[in-house]
Parts: structure tokens; sequence; C-alpha cells
């Protein structure tokens, strides 16, 4: 073992290669040459006196103690973080460096709403965003390399702190000629389960549509069509092969303009997923955590006036 010490450097360097498993791809997400990067990790193991990467032509893959080295690495990476960024937070809150998550079918509908806002309430803040899965981000939260994440509820947060924002209602919505719309408003017993086409697995959308439909009548696995993204749904739902149930963030933010979809609300106990701001429950930045939850709680409330019946597809004439 060197007499040298692993560095900070060295340590995001393996964090970086652990999360791609290429070397490449580690290199460009840190920018910087897989040459320097490849140093860095030999660096790393030659201080430590053990072998963290086994590399082949064809794979990287990180050995047993790599994986022991690798999570004490995530936690002093996080720790080293959350020390630079402490006094500044001290000094006015939402002023230093943020990193947000977002998942998928929440970021294109929620972001324009509350970015405006930031920009002139914190000017000084930095804001990163990062959109992925659910999981994924709870990881990264876990790992330090996301300071927050906006996720929709339920969902297993792994014991991370969470200040629910809002409920999203979901709506049902299916092209313009189906029988259901020419109603004003529906139960989920009216639909059709057999018509119901969702997301693929991985999008937690797709498990709050099931549960949303939690009647013992749908089988999930036997669905003949799953879409790989949220406008990938809405162009197959367009093309007449099903019905499907969207949030109301969604429904109402144009999403469905220039098709033939019509989108109609839940009569009773609307099914519904929960909007949550997640973190680390050991993170410092509590402030920042409860003025950004409140900054996104009062546009919301403030937008949703302007988000309207007008988008929304109206009745069809009666024939």
């Amino acid at each position: 073992m060197s007499s040298a010490l692993p560095t900070i450097r060295q340590l995001k360097y393996l964090i970086a290669l652990s999360e791609t498993l290429n070397f490449r791809q580690a290199s460009e997400k840190l920018f910087i040459t897989q040459s320097t990067l490849s140093s860095g990790i030999k660096e790393l193991e030659e201080s430590l006196g053990v072998i963290l990467v086994e590399r082949t032509k064809r794979s990287v893959r990180l050995t047993v103690v790599g994986l022991e080295i690798l999570r004490r690495a995530q936690s002093i990476v996080s720790e080293v973080h959350d020390l630079g960024t402490v006094t500044e937070n001290f000094k006015k809150p939402l002023s230093a460096e943020l990193r947000l998550g977002v998942i998928p079918t929440i970021a294109p509908f929620l972001l324009p709403m509350i970015i405006p806002a930031i920009k002139i309430n914190h000017p000084k803040l930095k804001l990163y965003l990062r959109e992925d899965y659910s999981q994924k981000l709870i990881e990264q939260i876990q790992n330090g390399i996301l300071d927050f994440a906006i996720i929709a509820l339920p969902f297993d947060t792994n014991n991370l702190a969470t200040n629910s924002l809002f409920k999203d209602e979901f709506w049902w919505v299916a092209k313009k000629g189906q029988k259901l719309t020419e109603l004003k408003e529906i139960s989920i017993e009216d639909i059709n389960l057999s018509e119901l086409l969702l997301l693929e697995e991985g999008h937690c959308l797709r498990d709050h549509a099931i549960e949303a439909c939690s009647t013992g009548k749908m089988n999930p696995n036997k669905q003949s069509f799953a879409a790989t993204s949220l406008y990938t749904l809405i162009q197959m739902i367009d093309n007449g092969l099903g019905c499907t149930l969207l949030p109301e963030m969604i429904v109402k933010s144009g999403a469905l303009s220039g098709t033939d979809l019509i989108a109609r609300p839940f009569s009773n106990k609307p099914p519904f997923r929960e909007i949550a701001l997640i973190k680390r429950k050991g993170d410092n930045r509590k402030i920042d955590f409860s003025l950004l939850a409140d900054l996104i709680i009062s546009e919301k409330k403030r937008y949703s006036p302007r988000l309207g019946a007008s988008r929304i597809q109206p009745l069809p004439p009666k024939s």
C-alpha cells in the first residue's frame, strides 16, 4: 500500500466509472480524457494497494473490494459536498449550487412553471437538473450525486426525507368517438381494462395507473402493447390503439393539443399520484428543502387557474 492517501478527485473517478462501467462514457461525464481517468483509477489502486477494477477488451467491472471502496467513496464525496455548501447555505438559502433530479413524467410539465420563479426569487442559485427514473434518482440522492429530487408517490423512497407538494389526479384519455368520450365524467368501473394502454415497466406512472385500476380485473402482464415514453403513449392512443390514464398535470399542459384525444375526469374519489420533493435525512440543507417545496406549491397554485378546461377537448356535439 502506498503512503499517498486517496484524493477526492480519485474517488469521484471511481464513482463515475461505477455508474457507466465504460471508461469513455465516464470520462465524458467528468469532462476529462480517458487517459486521465485511467491514470486516476490506477493511482487510487496503488494508494490502496488493491485492484478495484477488472478491465478486459469487452467489459469493465468492479472487484469485490472495489464495490466496498465504492460504497465508502460515495459516502465520503457526499459529506465533502455537504461541507462545501453548508457555509454558503447558512449565509443565504438557495444561493449556492443545487442538483435537482426530476422524473420524465413530471419534468416537462412542472419545470416550466417553477424555473422562472426560481430565477426571479433566487438569482444566485446555480440549478443543475437531471431527468431519470425514480429508482435511479433515489440512488443518486443516497450516493450524494443529487441533492433533491421531485418524484411521484407512492414509491419506496428508502427512508429519505419527503415533503408532499400536491396531488395530481388521473384523467381518462381516449380518441374521439369512443363511447365514454360522450360523458362529462366517468368512473373506474366504466373503463374497459383490456383496452388500457400503459407505459413500459420501469416508469412509476405505469405502476400508479395500475394501482388506480385496482379492481382485480386487470392483469398488466397481458397487455398487448406498452409505450416507451409518454409522448409515444399519446401518439399510440391517438392512433386508436386503446385508452389510457394520464395525470392532470399532463392533460392540462397542452400535451394533447393537435390530437383527436378526449380527456375526461373521474367522478367519485378520483385516483391520483402524489408529487413530492425528497432528500437525504442527514442532508444539512433543510432550509433550502423547505423553501423549494414552498415555491413549487405556490407556483402550482398560481398556474392552476390558467391551466383550466380550455386546453381540454370539449364534449362532441350530439348527433
